[in-house]
């Protein structure tokens, strides 16, 4: 109608960035205002110090106490624009700590409805009947999503894979080559030369060991004389681990430590002195056994064999197939002494270093020369 009033729109309710805006220019408004406060009583100061020079401008004393004066008016203003300054600062400091909370809420406000709607995306395309014009873009997506899956499944088969790969060839504790046996024979050994003579009356043997098979009897370490072939021998049976000192009546053993192709690490340690004898594998103490050969000495001048035995006829092709390695070994030494647990637990680390070496067989120092089908890898 003509006459009517016309009503005007009911105002909107101001959102927080609406907010935001408006305090940032009140904000703007009001230092504005106090700076040309400022300025203006500044320059009103001014204008009546110059009105007081020329009233008095022959006389001395009064230029003097203007300029007093002046100094006096000008430190009280710039104390009073430093506190205002100040004042200003607190100001600031106060709005951009609220601008920031504002502007974090306003962040999470946004995450938290990003994640409803895509619950709510998920549910709505749970009713594929209400929404057949979606059926389209959701059957591509499905189809992208099945790709997907299958470049990870051919992913995660080439990834294990290469960890097989990888593990086939690892060295354990960083040693950079080992020996392989590749075959059970007569013919495949290797021959050690200790650093010092083997007449000893106590000892330490640790080496890292991978047996692809093991039998009743299979040789690790085995030192012999022309009197007695097994003086001392480091053995493997089944999965039990076997240590014998003088001969084969002097035994101590431990079971259920071995498992064929797998890496371990095997410690044997004997003294003279009570006949105690321990066996480590892995760094744990699987045995201890004191009254082996209790006050016996090594005799020297005997022959050290890895993966094979001396004969009792001390020929080579006399030799037993049936006790030889077969697998990889690495790290081989010999102390002549006993080491305390902590070393073997430390020698035991496969992501330690290969750099410990015994004073009686030193891996990497003392000659150690394969024979046969024997060879050093890395």
């Amino acid at each position: 109608m003509a006459g009517a009033t016309q009503i005007p729109c009911p105002p909107q309710d101001l959102s927080r960035w609406d907010k935001l805006f408006i305090m940032l220019e009140d904000y703007q408004m009001k230092q504005d205002m106090l700076l040309q406060q400022n300025e203006d009583m500044v320059k009103a100061e001014m204008d009546s110090i110059r009105r007081e020079l020329h009233k008095h401008n022959n006389n001395n004393v009064c230029v003097q106490a203007s300029e007093n004066t002046c100094k006096c008016i000008s430190e009280q203003m710039n104390r009073n624009l430093n506190q205002a300054m100040d004042q200003l600062r607190e100001a600031t400091d106060m709005y951009q700590a609220h601008n920031n909370e504002t502007l974090q809420q306003l962040i999470q406000y946004s995450r938290n409805q990003a994640t409803h709607l895509t619950m709510a995306m998920k549910s709505f395309s749970t009713y594929p009947k209400e929404q057949e014009a979606s059926n389209a873009d959701g059957g591509k997506l499905e189809r992208a999503l099945m790709a997907t899956v299958a470049d990870l499944q051919r992913v995660h088969a080439q990834l294990a894979l290469f960890q097989r790969a990888t593990a086939h060839r690892f060295l354990p504790s960083g040693c950079e080559m080992a020996l392989l046996f590749p075959m059970r024979s007569k013919h495949i050994f290797v021959e050690v030369t200790p650093s010092m003579s083997m007449s000893l009356q106590s000892f330490t043997i640790c080496l890292w060991a991978k047996v692809t098979q093991s039998l009743n009897k299979t040789v690790l370490f085995s030192y012999g004389t022309k009197k007695n072939p097994q003086e001392l021998q480091l053995l493997l049976a089944r999965n039990s681990l076997l240590l014998t000192v003088g001969g084969e009546t002097h035994l101590v053993e431990a079971h259920s430590v071995v498992t064929d192709g797998q890496w371990g690490h095997f410690c044997a340690a004997w003294s003279s002195e009570q006949g105690l004898a321990t066996l480590w594998v892995n760094g744990e103490n699987v045995a201890k056994v004191p009254g082996v050969a209790e006050g016996h000495v090594l005799p020297g001048n005997g022959f050290i064999l890895l993966g094979q035995e001396r004969s009792r006829s001390g020929i080579y092709r006399d030799m037993d197939s049936s006790v030889a390695f077969t697998g990889k070994m690495t790290g081989v030494n010999m102390w002549n002494h006993m080491l305390d647990a902590g070393r073997i637990k430390e020698y035991a680390d496969q992501g330690g270093y290969c750099d410990s070496r015994g004073n009686v067989i030193g891996w990497g120092v003392s000659e150690i020369i394969p024979h046969g089908g024997a060879q050093y890898i890395n």
